[in-house]
C-alpha cells in the first residue's frame, strides 16, 4: 500500500505536492569483477495509483506541463532513498534527466532538502538522453557543464536507439556511454555493427565506460562483453528493488571526467588561435566549406553540420537548397547568422546573433562525427574584405572545442 493515503484517488497536483514519488533501484555491475559499482534510481507513482507506473507518471506530466517539476522531484527522491540506504560513498547513483528539465533551475522548495541528500555522497550520475540530445542541445551541454562543476558525472543513455545520440558523442564526451537493450537482446548485424564501432572509437578517445543494459542471460552477457562492455545492467544482475541492501564498496568505482579546468574560447575562431593560420580569400573559402560538408556527409556515421553566415542575408536561396539537402543525410544541422529565423530552412535550426555578438565576424563550418571531425574556421583580415585569416582542422579536440560556442547560442526546438 501507497505511503499517501487514498492513493487511487490521488490527483496528480497532489502527488507532486507530497513529493509523493518512490523510488527502486537496479544495480548496475562491473563485469569481470562482479563488483555492484552502482545503482539506476527508477521513478515510480503511488502504489494503487493510476500514475503508478514510470510510463504513466511522465505521461501525465508532460501531459499538464509538470514535467520539469517532476524532474526534480523524482532526483530528490532518488537521493534521499538512496543515501538512507546506507550506499557507500564509492557506489554510484545514477538518476535519468528528463530532455524539458535541462537549463532548468531546482525550485526553491526542493534546494535545500536535495542539497542535504547529497552531502557526503560524491557519485551522481546523470543519465542523458537521446531525446534531449535531438531537441535541446544547447542546454544539454550547458547542464553537463554543470554537472561536471558540481563533481557530477555524465551517461549518455539508450545508445543505439537514435543516431543522434552517436552523433553528439564527442561533444558531450560522457563517463558512461549506455548501449540499449535492443543492441543486446536483438540481432541487427549491419546497424549494430556501425553502432558499436562508434562507441568503441569514442570510449578509446575518451576513457568513457561502456555499459550493456538488458542482460537477461549468460548469452547476453557475452554479447556484451563482445561489444566492449565493462559495465552490465539487467535482470542477470538483479531486479529494482526499492531498498537494495549497500554493497561493499567495489575495487574499481566508476570515475569521473574532472571539469574543464582552462576557460573555454568566446568564438570558434579563438578556439584555434593558436594553430598555423593562412590567408585565402572568399572563393577559396567557398570551395574548402563545401568540400569540408561533403565529406563528412560521406561518411558512415551520424553527423553533426554546424555553420555561421555573419548575418542571414548571406544565407540566399541557392545555399538553403544545398543546407537541406545535407539536412537530410545527417542528424543535426544549424546555421547561426544576425536575424537568422528559428526554421531557415526544412530541417534546420536557426540562431539569432545579436549585432555585437564576435561571432557575427566569423565564417565557420565544423562537421562533427563519432570518427570524423573538421572544421574551417576564419576571420577577416584587417579592412581587406575579400582576405581572411584562416585554419582547417581535422584534430577531434580542437573541432570541439570549435564547436561548444556555438552550440550554445542554439536555442532549445520550439524556443525563444
Amino acid at each position: 500500500m501507497s505511503r499517501v493515503a487514498g492513493a487511487a484517488s490521488i490527483t496528480f497536483d497532489q502527488l507532486l505536492r507530497d513529493r509523493a514519488v518512490d523510488m527502486v533501484f537496479q544495480p548496475i555491475v562491473r563485469i569481470d569483477e562482479g563488483d555492484i559499482v552502482g545503482f539506476e534510481a527508477l521513478a515510480r507513482g503511488p502504489a494503487g495509483s493510476r500514475w503508478a507506473s514510470a510510463e504513466a507518471l511522465f505521461a501525465e506530466a508532460y501531459r499538464v506541463g509538470k514535467a520539469v517539476e517532476l524532474d526534480w522531484v523524482c532526483r530528490l527522491a532518488a537521493a534521499r532513498s538512496f543515501i538512507e540506504a546506507g550506499m557507500p560513498a564509492s557506489i554510484a547513483l545514477f538518476v535519468n534527466v528528463e530532455p524539458t528539465a535541462f537549463g532548468s533551475s531546482c525550485p526553491a522548495e526542493l534546494v535545500e532538502p536535495l542539497t542535504e541528500a547529497l552531502t557526503g555522497h560524491g557519485r551522481v550520475i546523470l543519465e542523458v538522453t537521446e531525446r534531449s540530445v535531438a531537441s535541446a542541445p544547447a542546454e544539454m551541454l550547458r547542464a553537463v557543464e554543470d554537472a561536471r562543476r558540481n563533481s557530477f558525472g555524465v551517461a549518455i543513455d539508450d545508445v543505439g536507439v537514435e543516431p543522434a545520440s552517436l552523433a553528439m558523442m564527442p561533444l558531450i564526451q560522457p563517463d558512461v556511454i549506455k548501449l540499449d537493450l535492443s543492441l543486446v537482446q536483438q540481432s541487427h548485424a549491419g546497424a549494430t555493427a556501425r553502432i558499436v564501432n562508434a562507441v568503441l572509437a569514442e570510449a578509446e578517445r575518451t576513457g568513457a565506460a561502456i555499459l550493456a543494459e538488458g542482460i537477461e542471460s549468460e548469452r547476453h552477457l557475452r554479447v556484451a562483453q563482445g561489444m566492449g562492455a565493462t559495465l552490465g545492467q539487467g535482470w542477470y544482475f538483479g531486479k529494482p528493488e526499492p531498498s537494495p541492501p549497500p554493497p561493499p564498496a567495489p575495487r574499481h568505482p566508476i570515475e569521473f571526467r574532472a571539469a574543464a579546468e582552462a576557460a573555454e574560447a568566446p568564438t570558434p575562431f579563438a578556439a584555434v588561435r593558436e594553430r598555423r593560420i593562412s590567408q585565402g580569400t572568399e572563393q577559396l573559402l567557398t570551395l574548402l566549406s563545401r568540400h569540408l560538408e561533403d565529406r563528412g556527409f560521406d561518411a558512415m556515421d551520424p553527423t553533426v553540420l554546424l555553420a555561421c553566415f555573419q548575418d542571414a542575408s548571406h544565407f540566399g536561396a541557392r545555399t538553403r537548397r544545398r543546407y537541406e539537402q545535407l539536412a537530410t543525410r545527417g542528424v543535426f544541422t544549424a546555421v547561426l547568422g544576425r536575424d537568422m529565423p528559428a526554421e531557415p530552412g526544412r530541417g534546420i535550426r536557426g540562431a539569432r546573433l545579436q549585432p555585437a555578438d564576435p561571432i557575427t565576424q566569423e565564417w565557420v563550418v565544423i562537421v562533427v562525427g563519432v570518427q570524423f571531425a573538421a572544421a574551417l574556421l576564419a576571420r577577416k583580415r584587417g579592412d581587406d574584405a575579400d582576405v581572411f585569416d584562416f585554419v582547417v582542422t581535422h584534430d577531434p579536440g580542437a573541432v570541439i572545442a570549435a564547436a561548444r560556442p556555438v552550440i550554445k547560442r542554439i536555442v532549445a526546438a520550439g524556443g525563444p
